[in-house]
């Protein structure tokens, strides 16, 4: 074999060294492309981080709004005022001698 190409394998061995070392390079730029743009890398990581801090905000208001709910159905079942103020407001009931009067919702045209 040494024969055949004996420049060849000379400049291989001699050149080993840079060979090697531009394989290591080229493996490395390899690595930290993954590191960065792969679907487990950094930007993919960003993304999942903004995503959860949404969507525990998002859990919050949810926590609290069904607290709000929670205390609004308690009151409906025991305060009475609660209760008439639900049935004034979105029943449109009225004590007896009182008059009741319901004006037109505008639109957008009448706004002008």
């Amino acid at each position: 074999m040494n024969r055949l190409f004996p420049n060849a394998i000379q400049w291989l061995l001699g050149s080993r060294r840079k060979l090697a070392t531009a394989a290591i390079g080229a493996l490395l730029c390899l690595l930290g492309y993954h590191a960065v743009f792969g679907p487990n890398g950094f930007l993919a990581f960003h993304q999942k981080q903004i995503e959860s801090e949404r969507l525990s905000q998002e859990i919050r208001a949810l926590q609290l709004e069904n607290e709000r709910r929670e205390e609004q159905i308690k009151a409906l079942k025991s305060d009475p005022h609660a209760i008439e103020k639900e049935a004034r407001e979105h029943l449109h009931y009225a004590r007896e001698g009182e008059t009741v009067y319901k004006l037109p919702t505008p639109t957008p045209a009448d706004q002008k």
